[in-house]
């Protein structure tokens, strides 16, 4: 749903030391439009904008949360026609977070060791050359480096990304899968949402 630029943008203005999710704090935060100034306004609705996209991007197979998807489209197209100022924006904004939010809550946690079955696939659909057998034990490996290695928040951190990365990619090279770019990049993507 959301284009190889726009997940740059996201991840280029999250990388901060932690973020915690937020979101549902700045929704209750009922103040925040009254005493706004249209620069702050701007500023604050760059940044709920780009935690929505995450979050939308993370349930992208929800026909829902595709919905909310388009509403969200909609109103940035307003918001560059420069139809709606920032306050307005960032009052759409908050009401497409309030939904998001209450999305997310709907959704049934899903159980962690399905993250290996969707990793052994991912290995499976990428056609190498080796048995099931192998298959299995690699992505064994890499769930439990994974793991051990990976922090609450990894992900928004230049940090745990780099540790992460060099984890994935110590475990190909074991499998001698290391140069496979496009076996890492699926790899590591799937990683990222599901770890």
């Amino acid at each position: 749903m959301l284009g190889p630029k726009t997940l740059d943008l996201i991840h280029e203005n999250t990388t901060v030391q932690t973020i915690r999710d937020d979101l549902e704090t700045l929704i209750m935060d009922a103040d925040i439009l009254e005493k706004i100034s249209e620069k702050e306004a701007s500023g604050k609705a760059k940044d709920i904008e780009i935690k929505i996209e995450w979050k939308l991007h993370k349930n992208k197979n929800d026909p829902r949360f595709k919905e909310l998807g388009k509403k969200l489209e909609e109103l940035k197209n307003k918001h560059y026609k420069n139809t709606i100022n920032s306050i307005e924006f960032l009052k759409g904004l908050l009401e497409i977070a309030k939904e998001t939010v209450k999305l997310e809550r709907e959704i049934p946690a899903e159980p962690v060791d399905n993250t290996k079955e969707a990793l052994t696939q991912l290995f499976m659909e990428c056609k190498i050359e080796q048995t099931p057998v192998i298959v299995e034990k690699i992505v064994n490996d890499i769930d439990s480096v994974v793991k051990y290695t990976r922090f609450e928040g990894w992900q928004w951190t230049d940090t745990g990304e780099k540790e992460i990365k060099k984890a994935l990619r110590k475990t190909l090279l074991k499998y001698k899968l290391h140069k496979d770019q496009e076996l890492f990049d699926k790899a590591y993507e799937y990683l990222r949402e599901h770890y």
